[in-house]
């Protein structure tokens, strides 16, 4: 350990694993270290049942009736992969799709008037859903068109439009769209929690209904991919990257001190010993002077028998709850997964509730969604901080990833990458970057 490194790396979340997979691609010479005995940190996935148990201090062991304990894999922060999104992307481009397998996730559904509906996935099942009338539908569709065929850089697309001016708020009345369709389309298409979106230029709302949509076309039950055995596979595969190109991973190692001289870091020191490096990536829980707090998730693990009702017995789903629709300002979220992915025992579900918090009863809040799960066999309640750099490490070198926040998706994360790689090297980042290069040590091809 004692010697000089291009990149060290703290904390194996996703964020982390992706930089230094891709720096490792990069030929940089990367130091990978974690407190924790696993990989993952906060976006890990914990097994076996028992480990979960006492993580959240509950007395006692898993009953009998939760099967065993290491068919377990539960994702501490739940989210699904955009299939056209940008993790994908950056899945494809590494190849670290190799060591995972992936599901499509069965549905998606929205919550109106205290009930859920299916967000239609193809156009039949649009004509035929009950979320919205006839005429709704008719003009929804012709909004639906208008937004495959708009294109940034074809002035013919916009219809009148100036993607870059008009709010969204205009656009919605431009197709005459009522305030349900508004909910639906801002809150389970372009997937917002909030809807400052409305007063913004709408160029943004627009690209994100297209992604939405062409992730769609892809598998056609979803847009969402879910990798088997849980979300922690992630981080291992792009560790496994990093590890191919070169990279020194070393779990279980206590950080003593981070090493700063001249408000520059230098180095960082573990039992005793210090590694030096010329830049440092970190998650926000190693470097607590540099980070503030802009808010609070909670999220709520909940263990059922049974799928939820209302969604076709699916056994992987999503459930958006629209601010308007439960008088919040952000939505909350469900993420359904079960055993068919490895990560419960046989005929075991595992359902996720998140939001952003608003009150200081933050489990109230999150009623509407658990009612939904009715009857919850086991509980797991998290409230975290949502903690972002104050350190943009321009000067210091120290760049410092932002806390996972209640999206539904990877999108958020992977700005985050491109942002923090951008202030690393000071050049845009290009997924091209990212392709494996002929010869990695172990001469994988």
């Amino acid at each position: 350990m004692n010697e000089e490194y291009d990149v060290i790396v703290l904390g194996t979340g996703l964020t982390e694993c992706i930089l230094s997979g891709i720096m490792s691609v990069n030929g940089k010479k990367v130091l990978h270290m974690d407190r924790n005995p696993y990989y993952g940190g906060e976006s890990a996935s914990i097994t076996p049942l028992e480990d979960l148990y006492k993580r959240f201090k509950l007395p006692g062991t898993p009953p009998a009736s939760m099967g065993r304990g290491r068919d377990w894999n539960v994702d501490l922060i739940p989210k699904f992969l955009m299939a056209n999104g940008q993790l994908v992307k950056m899945l494809l481009y590494t190849e670290v799709t190799r060591y995972l397998d992936f599901k499509v996730i069965e549905g998606s559904f929205v919550y109106k008037g205290g009930k859920i509906y299916k967000v239609p996935s193809t156009e039949a099942e649009a004509l035929a859903s009950s979320l919205m009338g006839l005429f709704e539908k008719r003009r929804f569709r012709k909004f639906l068109v208008y937004v495959a065929n708009f294109d940034e850089k074809d002035t013919r697309t916009f219809e009148g439009i100036d993607p870059k001016k008009t709010t969204m708020r205009d656009v919605y009345k431009k197709f005459d769209l009522g305030q349900d369709v508004i909910d639906f389309t801002g809150h389970a298409l372009a997937l917002y929690r909030t809807d400052d979106y409305l007063d913004q230029p709408c160029c943004e709302t627009i690209n994100r209904i297209k992604l939405y949509s062409e992730s769609l076309a892809r598998y056609g039950k979803s847009p969402y991919l879910y990798p088997l055995y849980g979300l922690g596979e992630l981080p291992q595969g792009f560790a496994r990257l990093s590890a191919i190109y070169g990279g020194t991973y070393m779990l279980n190692k206590p950080i003593e001190e981070i090493i700063v001289q001249n408000g520059k870091v230098i180095g960082v020191k573990s039992e005793g010993e210090i590694a030096r490096c010329k830049q440092l990536i970190c998650d926000p829980s190693y470097v607590k002077d540099r980070v503030e707090k802009v808010g609070q998730v909670i999220r709520v693990i909940c263990v059922l028998s049974h799928p939820i009702k209302n969604t076709n017995d699916a056994n992987s789903c999503q459930i958006i709850i629209p601010q308007n629709q439960v008088n919040r300002k952000s939505d909350i979220y469900v993420c359904m997964i079960s055993s068919a992915h490895n990560v419960a025992a046989q005929g075991k579900y595992i359902a996720i509730v998140s939001t952003t918090v608003e009150t200081k009863e933050p489990e109230k809040e999150i009623r509407p969604a658990l009612e939904l799960l009715e009857p919850i066999e086991q509980k797991f309640v998290s409230i975290s901080d949502l903690l972002v750099p104050t350190d943009l490490g321009t000067e210091s070198q120290i760049f410092i990833s932002r806390a996972y926040d209640a999206t539904t998706h990877f999108e958020t994360t992977c700005d985050d990458i491109k942002d923090i790689y951008k202030r690393m090297t000071g050049s845009e980042f290009d997924f091209e970057e990212m392709k494996r290069k002929k010869n990695d040590i172990y001469g994988e091809d």
